[in-house]
């Protein structure tokens, strides 16, 4: 599939539909369910575990966001279809806390349930179970829902091969997937709301955990801290990154591999990031003034660091270029996790606020410079941005901020 052709036959503006938004609030729901278990248990395998239950809930989201990017589903049929997802979608997170307990059975078979309710929805179209839905209806599902019945230690194992094989089937038949005409603004959308829904749960984090505490000085200025990491999170996504990622989908010569690549796989890792960093908030908030353990600091910073690595990855996925400035803030966020593991938690909150602020004025500063030399430059030039990433403009009018990614992303219109 031919970028030049792509954007030569262009469909009309694609809109997210009320049914989308809806079905979206059963996912702030089932987050906070997967917040709540990696809450109870944020050692090492307790992350594992998370991760594991975390994987289908996401993927399920995502198998009825491509069905419906690829489709109109404004009909009565298609509402439906995603409600019903939707119920499934709830069930799943109704077992989400017992999941290793007595409710892993529960789980897996909504999940089942939820890729067969997608696989007839898409069964007009030739083959479609030879593929990803296919997959998830005779291979994912059926081991989710065996694995409920397993041992702890089994399950996990039967889980963990479960999300392999959901994860890889984009890959395995790529080629299959060539011919589908991705929605090149829809699907940018649909996974922005979907992180912005994650970033909501930090906010949950840190306000449930607020609402119980004493709310002295020290609790205040934690409370200060987190939400100044929260937005600085958001600010890193939605002011630099969401426009150069509708503008990689338009532009790519292949919008399958940028739709696997930078949505379906690399939001997978912010939105784990983000609810890493909604935990850490629940651990720090409580007792600003209580010491930070391992678990409280490797969510916190590992969250941080692992959200700003991602952003390397979607880069060079994109644009085949190096995000230095997220990448060396996700270095020293890093370097700094073993040192505040002693830290009062208000510290280790204030200092991670701290380097989110000066990252962002760095990027509004290098993004400012190259407006201003785009200023100067005939119309549609193109000039290096402040990490060496390409800027353009368009009829003469000078980039907006909003539309450029400052670690190095191309400007909406520029050159690529």
């Amino acid at each position: 599939m031919g970028g030049t052709g792509e954007l030569a036959g262009e469909p009309g503006e694609k809109r997210v539909t009320w049914a989308e938004l809806y079905f979206d609030l059963v996912f702030v729901f089932a987050i906070t369910q997967v917040s709540g278990l990696l809450h109870h248990h944020h050692d090492w395998a307790g992350v594992v575990r998370a991760l594991v239950v975390f994987v289908p809930v996401y993927w399920c989201w995502v198998g009825t966001t491509v069905q419906a990017n690829i489709r109109d589903v404004d009909t009565a049929r298609d509402r439906l279809g995603i409600l019903a997802v939707g119920l499934t979608g709830l069930v799943m997170a109704l077992g989400v806390p017992g999941a290793y307990e007595g409710r892993g059975v529960l789980l897996g078979a909504a999940y089942w349930a939820a890729r067969i309710v997608l696989l007839l929805l898409l069964v007009r179209i030739p083959g479609v179970w030879r593929g990803p839905y296919g997959v998830g209806v005779m291979v994912s599902g059926p081991l989710l829902a065996v694995g409920g019945l397993l041992p702890e230690g089994p399950r996990v194992a039967l889980w963990a091969l479960a999300a392999l094989c959901d994860l890889s089937a984009p890959v395995v038949f790529r080629r299959r997937l060539a011919d589908v005409a991705y929605h090149p603004a829809h699907m940018p959308e649909r996974f922005a709301l979907f992180l912005l829904v994650a970033l909501g749960e930090s906010i949950v984090g840190i306000g449930a955990t607020a609402a119980a505490a004493r709310l002295d000085a020290a609790e205040l200025v934690a409370v200060t801290a987190a939400f100044t990491i929260s937005a600085g999170l958001w600010w890193q996504y939605f002011v630099y990154a969401a426009d150069a990622m509708r503008h990689a989908v338009a532009v790519a010569d292949s919008r399958r591999d940028v739709v696997r690549r930078v949505f379906q796989y690399g939001h997978l890792a912010l939105a784990a990031a983000v609810i890493a960093v909604a935990v850490g908030f629940g651990e720090t908030v409580a007792d600003p003034r209580r010491a930070l353990g391992a678990g409280s600091v490797a969510l916190l910073y590992g969250g941080c660091g692992l959200y700003l690595l991602t952003f390397g990855y979607t880069r060079w996925m994109m644009f085949r270029s190096v995000a230095t400035t997220r990448l060396a803030a996700a270095a020293v966020v890093l370097a700094l996790a073993p040192v505040t593991v002693r830290w009062p938690a208000l510290a280790a909150l204030v200092a991670l606020a701290v380097l989110l602020v000066a990252l962002n004025v760095v990027e509004h500063l290098r993004v400012a410079r190259a407006v201003a030399r785009e200023t100067v430059r005939p119309a549609g030039g193109a000039v290096g941005d402040a990490a060496g990433g390409p800027v353009g403009g368009a009829g003469g009018k000078p980039v907006g901020e909003a539309a450029g990614e400052a670690a190095g992303e191309p400007v909406v219109g520029g050159a690529v």
